[in-house]
């Protein structure tokens, strides 16, 4: 082959769209919104009736989002669904973006947490219960109109609580009946009640990354559809 003509080979197979794939762009930057700060955590699964993913903390630094880790994740038993439709007690998790409160946990924080970090007690409970004035609230101990049947009590779950970041869905201003109690926390035995589970390491790691000065949030979706995670 005589000099350069390699050279037009490769270019002419570019012009013609045959040469490698442009690169995508982060998924952050395909997203609507990611919630105003420079820290977000993607939580996003194949489909709607999925019940595993990936769960992604991202940076933004010098104007481009850049993957600081990632974690396969768990969804609800019964897969996920738009948040805003989202009913109590149908073991899915509502997709969004949700901004993300504090960090709590049986076992003592991590090295480096810089969230307000609560810690769980025998006494700690989530309220459930739709006729409660504490409905969506932790309470200490488990308010007199708040019923046991219709709250967790978080020590319980020792696996699974032994770290955990509160997700805003449903909480500033709770709608009764759309659902309570839902985390970003450490996996169980399988699919969750609605939550957003990691491996406990992961968990961890996360804690330590997650700056509140830096404003994270979680979106939580699918890679297509209604509920796309890049619609939030």
């Amino acid at each position: 082959m005589r000099p350069g003509a390699a050279v037009l080979a490769v270019s002419s197979l570019l012009v013609l769209g045959v040469g490698p794939p442009l690169r995508a762009a982060p998924l952050p930057d395909r997203m609507a919104y990611t919630g105003g700060g420079t820290q977000l955590i993607t939580a996003v699964a194949p489909e709607p009736a999925s019940t595993t993913g990936t769960v992604t903390w991202w940076d933004r630094e010098d104007g481009r989002w850049v993957k600081a880790g990632s974690a396969p994740a768990r969804f609800g038993a019964n897969g996920l669904v738009e948040g805003a439709v989202r009913k109590q007690g149908t073991d899915t998790t509502p997709t969004g973006l949700y901004g993300l409160p504090y960090a709590f946990g049986i076992k003592a924080a991590p090295r480096g947490t810089a969230y307000t970090y609560r810690r769980v007690h025998r006494d700690s409970w989530w309220c459930q219960d739709n006729d409660s004035r504490s409905y969506n609230r932790w309470t200490e101990p488990r308010a007199a109109d708040c019923r046991a049947a219709e709250s967790e009590q978080l020590i319980t779950y020792r696996a699974q609580y032994a770290h955990a970041l509160v997700i805003d869905f449903n909480y500033e201003r709770p709608v009764r009946g759309r659902g309570a109690g839902i985390f970003l926390h450490v996996d169980g035995r399988g699919a969750t009640a609605g939550c957003v589970s990691v491996p406990k390491d992961a968990m961890r790691r996360i804690l330590t990354w997650a700056d509140p000065a830096k404003r994270p949030h979680i979106a939580v979706g699918t890679k297509s559809g209604t509920t796309a995670v890049t619609r939030y």
